[in-house]
């Protein structure tokens, strides 16, 4: 399909143009299949000459002309013929052209997805993740409708001129009135088209806004349930979209004005024609009315709908092209692929030499400046540096350096030699969905003896060895089954498999414990690596001994370079980082990661166990816990229901709406019919004398034709109204449905596969469901009418219908059995498409590093081949019911034509009715299983409608205003599960957190410490009892819960929209107060230099701060909403031992009068706590201050303080033991507390 590809993204090609690229690429299938076209419009012009020399030799009268009557056999057989002839050839054609239109959309998405791999870090902020879904999901759809279409825009003219001749041979100059009114009608319906392409181009911006926004949403849903932010996320949502619906319903109004003036073409211009015939004073003949019937009708599908829907649909696909080019022509990143030379690869090395270079030029000052150093085989370079004055964050400035190395941060000035094959370790761990051996070999052959190597360097044998399947499990989007912990070692083995010559770790250690960090420095990096050269960026001081040489950054800057002693005695701030944190062991708590990421504690609780295990090789075995998997994508089976229709129509119309839209329907029909029946009955007697032309006869058919237009205009209009009011209430049901379903939901499902509802569900819902529906009514409708004035007039010729009409119905049961199904496998084989997407855009610079790109493009190409397969099998599958479905026709046709001939019968009437139900008839039936087959997609969004709930939002049990004022929170008895059949993570926890204490939670990965939080917040109902200040959590709404309690999160999460909408969404503080928090948290002199300061727009997931600011943005959020309980989430995971301090002065300060509940891997930020909680397994195994807990030797915290090392863990005793005794000496014993009526509660406890 893909075929020599033009190659975009080169600046000098910024003048291309795509579409002529197309039909270069495809020429052979798209103009010549035009051809097929041409004789297939020729004989839909000659069929109504037959018809006329037929009814001609009926009205001559001649029974015993034997001549004349075999001529008028050959006439009907011609009639046959034409009929059996457009049967195979108008499928033939559209066949060939869907597939046409097939292959460019293929090649299209292969396009996107390629570009998309390639994007420069510049190019990354000018676009979104929304933006490419729904260049794929919407966008490129356009092809598959345009090559249908298209022919129509030279086939319609020459058309129309052919059948004008033959008008006016028939009629004289009275045709041209007629032909007048249609030539009105074009420019009309292209001023339609015009309409369309402008409301198109502002209904795809909407779009690609609402699907962004939906985006971060399911991304950052944790967040936003623990801030209890789904109403001004809904307010977003609802806003975005309400624009979108009022461009897709004035676009729905534009395409019902459009169908009206299709349908009521054929009535008015033959009333104008045959009223100009009549008034310059001719007499009508039955053969002259049915061959001008005939013609008209041959015209009017081309004319009226086929080449305004060919303007419609090029101006829309120009829309589209035109954004598919904007995003093809941004910045790639150039790579210089220079062959490696034998001798380069036994002196693998990095050398750089006063590098300068810019993540964005509009800023002046530099990413990197000044940074020199080189790495040669068996050396280790340490790159360590603080947060700075917050001009260009740490972290950034590491990504910078790496990427500089890398390839992706091209050098402004300096030199960057690299000599050798590079991989790279990503700071925050990426897994694709697949395997986890998958994940690990990337692409290389599986030897077995260097992958056991592997999985014992990076500690991962044990965890291999409890998960059921090894490591053949599968595992979810964005790594869902894994904890953070096991995705960071498998991040880690993943680049130390590829056996590359040079090693870029960008802080590997910061997800696990101290105890697996050490195994993994010293086994791994130091391990199985020592031979290479490495360059590791940590915070974890305690390993710079190790490392030959440490370079210091701050802002971009080198301060200094050189060995772990030369530092030491320079005096740079380097020492003053070491003074407080030398021989840390400072595991950093997990990893940035995404938000759906951390979900099941069993997965911690297997880390936790497993990465010890791992570590220690101990005999005695953990029992294996049941690894969660992705479940597959649910797809219905069988008919769709009337309830299904009821709830989609009740969606957007009231009963008493859908009663006037019934009564509307059956008004038009019942006009036509009447009116048709009298016609019919004066052309009873066209054996005796022409039709009359009296002036009563042109007023009664003014009469209908004026009410006939009025009625069709109305009815369009009310049904299009009606049914997008059903998308608009549909979408709003199941975005409501996600706001409100528990976390687990978010974490069984991938995001593409919740974004596929959001983008092509809604998309078909909006636009081309509402199409179909109404075309299909209307033409049930007129199949009615018609069948109802030709049984009335003809009554034998029901004799054929009705077996047609059984016919046809078995056909369609028996093809909507299969299309229905396969319509439902093309739904969900789209999905993977999306999740492949938006799983490569998060592991880009993974990728890259490790030179997959061409693998991620193939496996991108085989879910879009399994898609395509789902597809071209629909669309075989449709011609196939066609074919049969017209075939029949043109049996009914030969029937009526000879059975007309043999009964000396109304052959006018019975045959041009015969040849418009052909045409009818089957599209009528089609349009039926197509109404059908994309009502698969409003089951899609019905089923996300009626998702499981979690407890209400607001009850009527409303706890005091001023509720927490004391900040008490007691556990008593507490179990928690995060899936009913899930395993109990939390044990028989009963604790309590006094007002105004300052509480650590540690334990190793997957104690349960998250759990711990997600109990409280009740992101998972909980069993037994949590009070806060005496009131029972379970009782009262969700929001007065969560909105009570502040959280720093682990994972920071900003999202799209401006920085004050970040802070504070509902618009409740002051500007002075959001200032003063900036203030607080250092970040008031970065935000000062935005260009709109406060209401700058911020890029996709607030990817334009780095990780650490992030994170001081959420601690700015906590400050301004002043609660009296505080939990914070190892949010200290990702800034340098510096920041960390500024972060924890700040809460201390800030944080005084609340009870502060910290979850921390760094033991420093917590040793002065008042009490510390341990956990292990889900079980409480110590709690009580830090100085009591190092007394006991035998503890799980004595052991824990060991690791770090002999000088750290001194410090540590002695800020322990300083804190104890500062502290007043009231001491209450875990298990008391007091309950809101003063009454003191003593709990049973483990202690």
């Amino acid at each position: 399909f893909l075929g020599p590809i033009p190659i975009f993204g080169s600046k000098k090609k910024a003048n291309i143009d795509i579409s002529a690229d197309i039909l270069c690429v495809y020429y052979s299938t798209v103009p010549v299949k035009s051809l097929d076209t041409f004789p297939f419009e020729v004989i839909k012009v000659i069929q109504p000459v037959f018809l006329g020399k037929l009814i001609q030799y009926f009205e001559r009268s001649e029974p015993d002309n034997m001549a004349a009557l075999y001529e008028a056999y050959g006439y009907a057989a011609g009639i046959s013929l034409s009929a059996l002839g457009l049967a195979l050839l108008h499928h033939l054609y559209f066949y060939h052209v869907q597939r046409a239109g097939m292959k460019i959309r293929i090649a299209m998405c292969h396009m996107i997805y390629r570009k998309a791999l390639c994007l420069s870090a510049t190019a990354m902020g000018q676009t979104t993740t929304g933006q490419i879904v729904n260049l794929l999901s919407n966008d490129v759809n356009k092809f598959d409708e345009l090559t249908i279409f298209l022919h129509y825009l030279w086939m319609g003219p020459l058309q129309a001129a052919a059948v004008i001749g033959l008008l006016w041979q028939e009629i004289g100059a009275s045709c041209l009135a007629g032909m007048a009114v249609l030539i009105f009608l074009m420019p009309l319906q292209t001023m339609f088209g015009k309409l369309f392409s402008k409301y198109r181009s502002k209904t795809a911006a909407f779009t690609d806004s609402r699907i962004r926004t939906m985006n971060e949403v399911v991304s950052g849903i944790r967040i936003i349930k623990m801030y209890a932010w789904e109403k001004p996320f809904a307010a977003l949502v609802n806003d975005v979209r309400r624009k979108e619906i009022s461009k897709i319903m004035s676009s729905s109004y534009l395409r019902g004005l459009n169908m009206a003036s299709f349908f009521m073409a054929n009535k008015i211009i033959l009333f104008v024609t045959f009223t100009v015939y009549v008034l310059v004073g001719n007499k009508i003949s039955a053969s002259r009315v049915f061959v001008v019937v005939s013609l008209y009708s041959a015209i009017r599908l081309t004319v009226t709908l086929f080449f305004p829907a060919a303007i419609e649909k090029v101006s829309e696909s120009a829309i589209s092209i035109r954004r598919i080019k904007k995003f093809l022509l941004l910045d790639e990143l150039v790579k210089s692929h220079v062959p490696l030379t034998q001798e380069d690869k036994k002196e693998a090395s990095v050398e750089i030499q006063d590098l300068i270079c810019y993540w964005d030029k509009s800023i002046d000052a530099p990413t990197l400046q000044n940074v020199s150093f080189t790495v040669k085989p068996g050396q280790l370079l340490a790159v360590i540096g603080p947060v700075g004055a917050g001009k260009v964050s740490h972290i950034k400035l590491i990504l910078s350096f790496h990427f500089s190395i890398l390839g992706e941060l091209p050098a402004e000035k300096g030199v960057v030699k690299v000599k050798g094959e590079l991989t790279y370790a990503s700071q925050q761990p990426w897994v694709f969905p697949g395997t986890i051996r998958s994940n690990i070999l990337f692409g290389k052959e599986l030897q077995p003896q260097r992958y056991e190597s592997v999985l014992r360097a990076c500690a991962l044998k044990r965890d291999m060895e409890l998960l059921p399947d090894g490591d053949l499990t599968v595992i979810g989007d964005r790594g869902a089954t894994l904890s953070g912990g096991q995705k960071a070692r498998v991040n880690l083995a993943r680049a130390v498999y590829q056996d590359a010559y040079i090693y870029l770790l960008d802080d590997p250690l910061s997800a696990v414990d101290a105890e697996v960090g050490r195994h993994l420095f010293e086994q791994c990096i130091c391990g199985i690596l020592k031979d290479k050269p490495r360059i590791l960026v940590t915070h974890q001081l305690q390993y710079l001994k190790a490392a030959n040489q440490i370079l210091v950054l701050k802002e971009g800057h080198m301060v200094a370079r050189g060995t772990y002693s030369e530092l030491l005695r320079s005096g740079v701030d380097f020492t003053s980082l070491l003074k407080k944190d030398e021989e840390e062991e400072g595991e950093k708590g997990e990893a940035p990661r995404s938000p759906r990421s951390r979900t099941l504690s069993q997965n911690s609780v297997r880390s936790h166990s497993s990465s010890v295990l791992s570590v220690k090789n101990e005999s005695n075995q953990l029992p294996a816990e049941p690894v969660h998997t992705v479940a597959e994508e649910t797809r219905t089976e069988g008919t769709i229901g009337l309830h299904m229709y009821w709830k989609y129509f009740r969606a957007g119309a009231n009963v008493l709406m859908l009663i006037l839209l019934v009564l509307l329907n059956l008004a038009q029909p019942g006009f036509l019919s009447w009116h048709l029946c009298r016609y019919a009955h004066d052309q009873n007697m066209l054996h005796v004398s022409p039709i009359g032309n009296g002036d009563l006869c042109i007023l009664c058919s003014s009469g209908l034709t004026g009410a006939t237009v009025i009625f069709s205009f109305m009815r369009f209009l009310i049904m299009f109204n009606a049914l997008v009011n059903s998308a608009e209430t549909l979408h709003n049901r199941m975005f409501n449905s996600i706001l409100r379903t528990p976390v687990r939901f978010f974490d069984i499902n991938p995001i593409g596969r919740i974004l596929n509802r959001f983008a092509k569900d809604i998309g078909h819902l909006d636009s081309l469901l509402p199409w179909t529906f109404v075309d299909f009514i209307q033409v049930f409708l007129q199949i009615i009418g018609v069948i109802a004035v030709a049984s009335s007039v003809i009554p034998w010729i029901l004799i054929p219908v009705i077996p047609l009409l059984i016919a046809f119905l078995f056909l369609r049961r028996y093809f909507l059995r299969t299309s229905r199904d396969v319509k439902r496998i093309e739904s969900t084989t789209r999905s993977p498409v999306f999740s492949h997407l938006s799983s490569s855009l998060q592991g880009l610079w993974t990728i890259r590093a490790f030179k997959a790109e061409e693998r991620f493009q193939q496996t991108f190409d085989a879910h879009q081949d399994l898609h395509s397969e789902a597809w071209f099998l629909f669309l075989t599958t449709s011609r196939w019911f066609a074919v049969r479905l017209d075939g029949m026709c043109s049996v009914f046709v030969t029937i009526t034509a000879f059975g007309c001939l043999l009964l000396k019968d109304n052959v006018g009437l019975a045959l041009s009715y015969a040849i418009t139900l052909m045409g009818m008839f089957q599209w009528g039936v089609r349009q039926s299983a197509e109404v059908e087959n994309l009502m698969t997609s409003v089951e899609r969004v019905v089923e996300y409608t009626e998702l499981e709930s979690e407890a209400p939002w607001e009850t009527q049990k409303r706890p005091p205003p001023d509720w927490p004022n004391r900040g008490l929170i007691t556990f008593d008895r507490v179990n928690f599960s995060y899936s009913s059949d899930g395993p109990v993570v939390l044990k028989n926890i009963s604790a309590m957190f006094r007002p105004r204490e300052k509480v650590g939670i540690v334990g190793r990965t997957g104690a349960g410490k998250s759990s711990l939080i997600s109990a409280l917040f009740r992101l998972t109902e909980p069993e037994g009892k949590i009070l806060v200040d005496g009131v029972l959590t379970s009782e009262i709404g969700l929001h007065d819960l969560r909105q009570k309690m502040s959280i720093i999160p682990q994972d920071p999460v900003l999202f799209t929209g401006t920085m004050r909408k970040n802070l504070d969404p509902f618009s409740q503080h002051s500007d002075h107060d959001l200032w003063n928090s900036l203030k607080e948290v250092q970040l008031k002199a970065a935000v000062e230099e935005l260009p709109a300061k406060l209401e700058t727009e911020l890029a996709e997931s607030g990817s334009n701060f780095s990780v650490g600011q992030r994170q001081l943005v959420c601690l700015a959020r906590a400050i301004l909403r002043k609660n009296r309980i505080l939990i914070i989430d190892e949010a200290t995971a990702n800034v340098d031992p510096r920041t960390d301090e500024l972060i924890q002065k700040t809460i201390r300060a800030k944080f005084k009068e609340c009870t502060v509940l910290t979850i921390a891997h760094r033991l420093n930020t917590i040793i002065d706590s008042d009490r510390i909680l341990v956990l292990d397994a889900g079980r409480i195994h110590e709690y009580d201050a830090p100085h009591v807990l190092l007394q006991n030797q035998n503890g799980i915290f004595y052991k824990m303080v060991q690791q770090t090392g002999k000088a750290e863990a001194a410090s540590l005793l002695q800020t322990a033991k300083q804190a104890y005794m500062n502290r007043s000496p009231v001491h209450q014993l875990n298990g008391f507390a007091t309950t809101r009526d003063g009454s003191l509660v003593i709990f049973e406890t483990a202690l």
